[in-house]
Formats: C-alpha cells, structure tokens, sequence
C-alpha cells in the first residue's frame, strides 16, 4: 500500500529525495531533506535575512548598529572615537596609580597591589623584594 501523499520531495534540484519528515527554511519557505535544510547546504538566496548580527562595543558593552554595506570594524571603530560612553574625556587622567615606593613617581593605569602589604607600585616595583617589601614589619629575604 502505498502513500502518494505523505511527505514532501526535497527543493534542492540535485537531491529531490522523498521525505516524509520535510524540513521547511525560515527564509525561503521551501521544504528540504536533513542533508539540505541549512541555508548554505542549498545555496539559499534569502539566508541573508536570517544571519543578521549586531556588533558590541569593547569598551561599553553596547550594541553598535551597522547599515548594509558597511564593515563593522569600520563602525565599531568610529563609535569607540566619537560617541562611546567610557570613553575617557580628554581632561580625565587615565594615569591615576601612583608607585607606593619611595622616591619612585610613576604612575600606572591600573593599580598594581601587592599581595602582602598591599600597597600599589608601578611595574618596576610591583615584586616584594623590588619595592623592600616587609610583611609584619620583618623584611624579607632572598630566600623568601
């Protein structure tokens, strides 16, 4: 007994297989095999509308919209220079972490602690024995 009815032939023109569980593309509507149901297994000419993806800025962790024909490095980049929101201003210092050892007057964008007395230091001195590090007033030696 047969089925004439039941299930679908695959769109793909190389395949036409029968299938009784077709599977339909979101953007063409036309009913595929397993083998052919993703846009790029048949060449899909409006898989466009479905691979649609926003960039995010690095910085502020917003969504940078991207008109067609654009790249989106291009756009990112251009956001980050003009209109991104932690960007710093011109007068704000970004050098703000000041080395903790004495006579030392380097300055660093992000602080730098030390694990035992905690104190900030620029890279140059940010190992105990490089900054004279003493942990419970006792200084500590080469051999740790």
């Amino acid at each position: 007994m047969e089925f004439p009815d039941l299930g679908k032939h695959c769109s793909e023109e190389t395949c036409r297989q029968l299938d009784f569980l077709p599977l339909r593309c979101d953007a063409c509507k036309q009913d595929f095999c397993k083998d052919h149901f993703a846009c790029a297994a048949h060449n899909c000419p409006l898989a466009y509308k479905k691979d649609v993806q926003v960039p995010v800025c690095p910085l502020c962790n917003s969504p940078v919209p991207v008109r067609k024909g654009e790249l989106a490095d291009a756009v990112v980049g251009a956001h980050m220079d003009g209109g991104c929101k932690s960007r710093p201003r011109r007068d704000e210092k970004v050098f703000r972490h000041r080395c903790s050892r004495g006579g030392c007057r380097r300055k660093e964008v992000l602080p730098v602690a030390c694990g035992q007395c905690h104190g900030s230091f620029c890279i140059q001195h940010r190992h105990p024995l490089d900054h004279g590090c003493s942990r419970e007033g006792r200084p500590l030696s080469t051999a740790g």
